[in-house]
C-alpha cells in the first residue's frame, strides 16, 4: 500500500512540475535548449556592422532569428549553422560578411561549437564558391593575416556602445 501511495505521489508531483514547466523530460527540454542557444548566437551576430553601410546586419535583414540553427553534437559540443542573405545577388562583400560572422562567433560564443556559415540558397550569384571560402580554416586564417582586411573585420564586429 505504501509503495502505491509513494508511486502515486511521485507521479502527481512530476505531473504538476511538468505542467508548470518547471520540469521537463530530457527529450522535451532539447528543442527549448537549442532555441535558447540559437537566440544567443543571433544576439551576437545581429549587431555586426555592414562593411559598406552604417547599418547592422540585422537592420539590413542580412541575418534574422530564423537564419540561425543549433544542433547538439554531444553533451558539450554544438553545431551552429548560419545562413545569411546578402543585400544583392552580386554583393561583392558577401565573403567579408561571412568572415565577420565567423570571427565574432569564434571570439564570443560561450559554448563549444563547430561553425558552418552559408549564404542562403539562391541569394547570391557565386554562393558555392563563397560558402567554400568562408568555411575553409586556412583561407580564413590567411584573410585575417591581411592587415587591411583585419582592420575592416575589427570595425564591423566592434560592439556598439
Amino acid at each position: 500500500m505504501m509503495k502505491r501511495v509513494s508511486g502515486l505521489l511521485s507521479w502527481t508531483l512530476s505531473r504538476v512540475l511538468w505542467l508548470s514547466g518547471l520540469f521537463e523530460r530530457g527529450a522535451d527540454r532539447q528543442p527549448r535548449i537549442m532555441e535558447e542557444k540559437a537566440l544567443e548566437v543571433y544576439d551576437l551576430i545581429r549587431t555586426i556592422r555592414d562593411p559598406e553601410k552604417p547599418n547592422t546586419l540585422e537592420e539590413l535583414e542580412v541575418v534574422t532569428e530564423s537564419c540561425v540553427e543549433v544542433q547538439e553534437i554531444n553533451e558539450e559540443d554544438y553545431l551552429v549553422i548560419i545562413r545569411f542573405t546578402p543585400t544583392v545577388p552580386h554583393c561583392s562583400l558577401a565573403t567579408l560578411i561571412g568572415l565577420c560572422l565567423r570571427v565574432k562567433l569564434q571570439r564570443c560564443l560561450p559554448f563549444k561549437h563547430k561553425l558552418e556559415i552559408y549564404i542562403s540558397e539562391g541569394t547570391h550569384s557565386t554562393e558555392e564558391d563563397i560558402n567554400k571560402q568562408i568555411n575553409d580554416k586556412e583561407r580564413v586564417a590567411a584573410a585575417m593575416e591581411n592587415p587591411n582586411l583585419r582592420e575592416i573585420v575589427e570595425q564591423c564586429v566592434l560592439e556598439p556602445d
